[in-house]
């Protein structure tokens, strides 16, 4: 017992000097929290030199607590749990070392494996081999894919801030365009209620100066489509902060060190989910939506909105910093000039069970044979939506949105059978040609679903799974 306080007290003391996890200099191929559709990256892509087959290392002590094929993308993947609280996992690889592979079962016909261990089973020790690096899994090319984990509360934590002394980088981070978003009916951005972007080149560094004057009246938000990079690759990543300040204060601040894996779909709320679609480029919100709960990201009272309620010129200044310090500064000028601000305009029928998603309380909806229920917190802004339902075997073909519309996390759909079957075992539900399962009560069958432009009907298996 003693000797177990002892340890405590020296890890407290003396902080893990973690060590890489492969032989060679690390090179990125993606960083810690990149804006990606659905999720953002949640740990570091090692290159690998574009082969397979080097040598992947424990990055500390712990022990080989579960060893997984096929699940998240990551097709085979060690996990090592650290006496200091965290889990390193080592993703996309080739095989595992050869003391871990001879104690893994592969079931016939099992495309998925999932084993877990105790301390006792495979501890390990900083720098010992673990496994060889590959291309298995969602992986576009040889790599190694290194996550950190709070081994508590499995929130992804960014992997720079465990091994980052091992990388150098002397590059700043770089700005391409800056959007701006009126807010509806409270606001207007060089005459007009319509979300704009404009070019960092018209704007100078660390000047007030602009090509083109920009003006402004009400409350505005700002997004910044900007990258970061690293000397020698062509690759570039995302921002670790971002800093916006007006008239010297600051009003918005990122800071991407730690993800709560719940919040993973956020992404698509802090960026500009909808402008991705359309351009494949993040602009990444300076300002932060009702629904929006990312710790990372930090507002003022007015939520990072800028209100420009005087006819003056306003100073912003964005601030780009990357983990190693590597600094950008962006100033520009947005002058003040009373506008008339249009109403916001009226959706279709007002919100009122069933036209729209809440983001701050629960949603049903519900038709003769079909109910939906969607939890708060689901959306970043109240979302007007309408329900169809095409005609369909089993039951109608349902849909919520003819937009894209993911949600943060799961609601519930239930969906009634329309006709007897002799096995309802046999059942599911159907997502765009998929197979998403579901449970039979009572002739209805319910699944969670994540994503309302998507159509959902009852299907029959031919044969059991």
């Amino acid at each position: 017992m003693l000797t177990a306080i002892i340890a405590s007290v020296m890890l407290a003391i003396v902080p893990v000097r973690y060590s890489s996890p492969v032989d060679y200099d690390i090179t990125l191929a993606g960083n810690f929290g990149e804006p990606r559709p659905y999720h953002f990256h949640g740990g570091l892509d090692i290159k690998t030199d574009n082969v397979e087959g080097k040598h992947v290392r424990s990055i500390a002590d712990g022990y080989v607590s579960r060893i997984t094929v096929g699940l998240y993308g990551f097709g085979n993947a060690v996990y090592v749990t650290h006496p200091e609280g965290y889990t390193s996992v080592y993703a996309h690889l080739k095989r595992f070392s050869p003391r871990l592979e001879k104690h893994i079962t592969r079931p016939n016909g099992r495309d998925t494996i999932d084993i877990h261990f105790t301390p006792l089973d495979f501890p390990v020790s900083q720098g010992q081999l673990i496994a060889i690096s590959g291309n298995t899994g969602h992986s576009t090319g040889p790599h190694l894919h290194l996550e950190i984990h709070d081994t508590q509360t499995w929130n992804m934590l960014d992997p720079l801030d465990f091994i980052g002394h091992l990388i150098s980088d002397s590059v700043a981070p770089r700005a391409h365009s800056i959007m701006a978003c009126p807010l509806a009916g409270h606001g207007t951005f060089c005459g007009t209620s319509s979300i704009q972007t404009f070019p960092c080149d018209r704007i100078n560094a660390d000047s007030t100066e602009t090509s083109t004057l920009l003006t402004a009246w009400g409350r505005v938000g700002f997004a910044l489509w900007a990258d970061d990079y690293m000397q020698g690759v062509h690759n570039y990543y995302g921002i670790r902060q971002t800093i916006l300040l007006v008239d010297g204060h600051e009003v918005f601040r990122s800071d991407v060190d730690r993800i709560p894996t719940n919040d993973n779909r956020q992404v698509n709320a802090w960026g500009d989910f909808s402008h991705w679609r359309r351009n494949r480029t993040w602009y990444m919100r300076s300002f932060i939506l009702p629904g929006v709960t990312l710790p990372m990201l930090h507002a003022d009272s007015n939520r990072g909105y800028v209100d420009f309620h005087e006819e003056r010129p306003y100073r912003l200044e964005y601030y780009l910093r990357d983990y190693f310090g590597n600094e950008s500064h962006y100033a520009f000028t947005v002058v003040g000039k009373r506008e008339n601000i249009a109403m916001a305009k009226a959706t279709a029928q007002p919100y009122c069970c069933g036209s729209a998603v809440f983001c701050d309380r629960l949603t049903t909806v519900s038709m003769p044979g079909m109910t939906l229920v969607i939890p708060p917190r689901m959306v970043a802004v109240n979302t007007a939506i309408h329900t169809t339902a095409e005609k369909g075997l089993l039951s109608p073909r349902y849909c919520f949105s003819s937009e894209p519309l993911p949600l943060f996390g799961c609601g519930e759909l239930s969906i009634a059978l329309r006709q007897e079957v002799a096995d309802p075992s046999l059942l599911y539900i159907e997502c765009d040609g998929h197979d998403i399962g579901g449970r039979y009560s009572n002739g209805w069958i319910s699944t969670p679903i994540r994503e309302l432009s998507a159509h959902y009907e009852i299907k029959q298996r031919t044969k059991a799974n």
